[in-house]
């Protein structure tokens, strides 16, 4: 029996986020109640990264253009952000290897041992059922530890 796979440590999903410059959303959609287009804004919003969105069934969200594919992005993405299915993933981890990124994030609700391990046997970082735009907040100063949103980002102590 194999050790049940376990997601990076704070401190080394920290260092994933720090060191990525770009970020592609696989599986981004248009429609604002969906998880993909909520962590997008943000991104888009509240982060330096420089963010593509993938999806063959779109041609624009948030005002920028949609590549069909992870290999017709005009860069190679450091994260690849993952919202499809369980049963895509294995084609997405493929494409993912195929254009050489360093990251796969699989978004909440995904967890899957045998592609983690596929992806880490790959040269891949792997972080799932984590959300980017959470994880991120968190580190920068806009969540709490316990995940809430506390509404406040500052350096000052709060009056006694």
């Amino acid at each position: 029996m194999t050790a049940e796979w376990q997601n990076p440590t704070p401190l080394e999903r920290l260092a994933v986020l720090r060191r990525a410059r770009t970020v592609a959303v696989v599986g981004a959609s248009s429609k604002p109640e969906r998880a993909s287009n909520f962590v997008s804004t943000y991104l888009l919003a509240s982060t330096d990264y420089d963010v593509h969105f993938v999806n063959p069934n779109e041609k624009e969200i948030l005002g920028r253009p949609v590549s069909p594919t992870l290999a017709a992005l005009p860069v190679v993405p450091d994260i690849v952000d993952v919202f499809r299915r369980p049963a895509d993933l294995p084609d997405v981890l493929a494409d993912t290897i195929a254009v050489g990124a360093g990251t796969l994030w699989l978004q909440f609700g995904l967890f899957e041992p045998e592609i983690a391990r596929k992806a880490e046997a790959a040269g891949l970082t792997v972080v799932m059922d984590r959300c980017l735009k959470i994880e991120h907040a968190r580190f920068h100063g806009g969540l709490h530890l316990a995940g809430f949103d506390t509404g406040v980002i500052t350096s000052r102590r709060p009056p006694r």
